[in-house]
């Protein structure tokens, strides 16, 4: 059976890596290696400036007192008897689509995941990007739903592969019609008003990032049009960030 490390950056007590925990078992070993708390946005952070200590709360299931990205670290290399055949992150309480993949610690954890060259998946439930009425938890059944598809993923992945440096993002409607699969690019999302201004009952002003509504740019194709036309999107990730395109127009036109 194939060995499966699963993390998150809901938390070791999320529903959602509960579920995907209990639905991977039935296709290969599976280890769990979670931050102890909620480390929604962090990122790529990895703790370089404290300890980091783990613990066993059951049979193949840690906890970490860091980040996803510490948790793929030190469970590939500490925790694990030897590397996992693949590593799924997830499920995410809330989308990771456009822009939010760059602040998000879930795709973080696939991504660290494929640096130290295992095959990597990314899931999430994206419910506030279909019903358009903000976060809404998503049910037991829409989280079967997302584990389920996670595991013929999971399958697909463990024997077709992927290209080099590559990781999947995937994102599941929170509806309970899906109407399919569709291979989808990255969207471009743009937050209005993101920052609020407030002030504490002293009268000194501060500010809370995330209150804004996002707007997305007109695209075919897109991991966010596929879920509001309810579509699961996956999305191929390349980790190599360079511009191409920049990189020939600047060699052609800078003279350096």
């Amino acid at each position: 059976m194939p060995s499966i490390l699963i993390t998150n950056d809901d938390g070791i007590s999320s529903p959602g890596i509960k579920m995907l925990a209990k639905t991977l078992k039935t296709i290969g070993e599976v280890y769990i290696v979670a931050p102890e708390t909620e480390q929604s946005a962090v990122a790529h952070a990895l703790t370089l400036h404290r300890p980091l200590k783990f613990e066993k709360t059951a049979s193949r299931t840690y906890f970490i007192n860091g980040t996803p990205t510490d948790c793929v670290i030190i469970g590939v290399n500490k925790i694990l008897p030897h590397k996992p055949d693949i590593i799924v992150s997830g499920i995410n309480n809330g989308g990771n689509l456009g822009d939010d993949i760059t602040y998000s610690g879930t795709v973080a954890a696939a991504i660290e995941g494929t640096l130290l060259g295992v095959p990597s998946i990314a899931v999430s439930l994206a419910s506030e990007y279909h019903n358009g009425h903000g976060f809404k938890k998503g049910s037991s059944s829409r989280l079967l739903a997302a584990a389920t598809f996670t595991r013929e993923l999971v399958v697909k992945l463990l024997d077709r592969g992927l290209p080099s440096d590559t990781l999947l993002n995937a994102n599941v409607p929170d509806i309970a019609k899906i109407k399919g699969v569709r291979i989808t690019k990255q969207g471009k999302m743009i937050y209005d008003n993101g920052i609020q201004e407030l002030k504490d009952p002293r009268g000194r002003q501060y500010y809370w990032i995330g209150g804004g509504v996002p707007k997305w740019e007109p695209g075919d194709n897109t991991d966010f049009q596929a879920v509001r036309d309810g579509y699961i999107s996956v999305t191929p990730v390349h980790l190599d960030l360079t511009n191409y395109k920049a990189l020939k127009h600047i060699q052609e036109k800078w003279n350096v």
